[in-house]
């Protein structure tokens, strides 16, 4: 099956595969609207996801210059403004002087592009990098479940590969890299991963032949998840007859194979134009 015209691999669109192939097909390449809900009930569903978006960008604003004092004025959100504090008083420490946040990367692998969005780069040129992502979930993941996450692999190796320049035009060395997930149900417990030259060689070889076996996949309907019970927060479990009733919000395990359904929404409207990336 011929990818979509112009189609960019992300950690999200990987995450799918990886997941459940049938799912990425159903979503990626046929684009089929989703037919159900993914949770019950669907207005605790969208509270959730829209308060997630909103801490977002308070700390975007916040890190582009926009004085806290401000910000916190318009905050009325009894949840929004637990996180913000939480940011404010107990945010990450330790980060290198320069941040560039709601940053673009991209790089050609396996003849495809694959970008990431980062919600900040912390960069001490020539010395370290610390890729920090925001997480709302209710629940804290387990260190294990996050290793193994599409994004602890893409966001790194992008940076290495492709984020010349944020350090002087100069690659970053994989040692310099460090990712830290900042939870902000659980402010005081980020979890913080480090970067190796072996990891990086790893994801590359790993990610150019999770690119490639998407290509080269068929028109047939290709493999369901063995792992039913992710069918149940799923919008196309109707179409995969995985069930018709969708799971209830209160019962998801957000530190198991769900959490980020809970983060921000995975479509992203991006600017491709300001993407830095190397030449194929």
């Amino acid at each position: 099956m011929t990818l979509p015209s112009g189609f960019q691999f992300s950690q999200g669109s990987l995450q799918d595969y990886v997941d459940c192939p049938r799912r990425f097909q159903l979503r990626h390449m046929q684009r089929v609207a989703w037919p159900a809900l993914e949770t019950e009930p669907a207005l605790e569903n969208e509270r959730y996801l829209r308060q997630g978006a909103a801490f977002h960008r308070l700390v975007h604003q916040h890190l582009i210059g926009i004085p806290a004092e401000r910000l916190s004025r318009a905050v009325s959100d009894d949840s929004l403004r637990r996180w913000w504090r939480s940011y404010l008083e107990s945010g990450p420490s330790d980060l290198p002087p320069f941040g560039y946040p709601e940053v673009l990367v991209s790089a050609p692998v396996a003849g495809c592009r694959l970008v990431a969005k980062y919600d900040l780069v912390a960069v001490d040129a020539g010395r370290r990098a610390i890729i920090v992502d925001w997480k709302t979930a209710r629940q804290r993941p387990r260190r294990t479940w996050l290793s193994a996450r599409m994004q602890t692999r893409v966001y790194p190796y992008l940076l290495v590969r492709a984020g010349a320049h944020l350090n002087d035009g100069q690659s970053f060395e994989a040692e310099q890299v460090e990712m830290v997930y900042w939870f902000a149900n659980y402010p005081a417990d980020p979890e913080r991963i480090a970067y190796h030259a072996a990891q990086y060689e790893t994801d590359g070889v790993y990610l150019t032949s999770l690119i490639e076996e998407i290509k080269s996949m068929g028109e047939e309907d290709w493999p369901l998840t063995t792992q039913e019970k992710r069918c149940r927060y799923c919008p196309y479990r109707s179409l995969c007859q995985r069930g018709d009733r969708a799971g209830q919000f209160e019962e998801m395990d957000l530190g198991s194979e769900m959490a980020d359904e809970f983060d921000l929404p995975a479509t992203l409207e991006i600017d491709f134009e300001q993407i830095a990336e190397i030449e194929y």
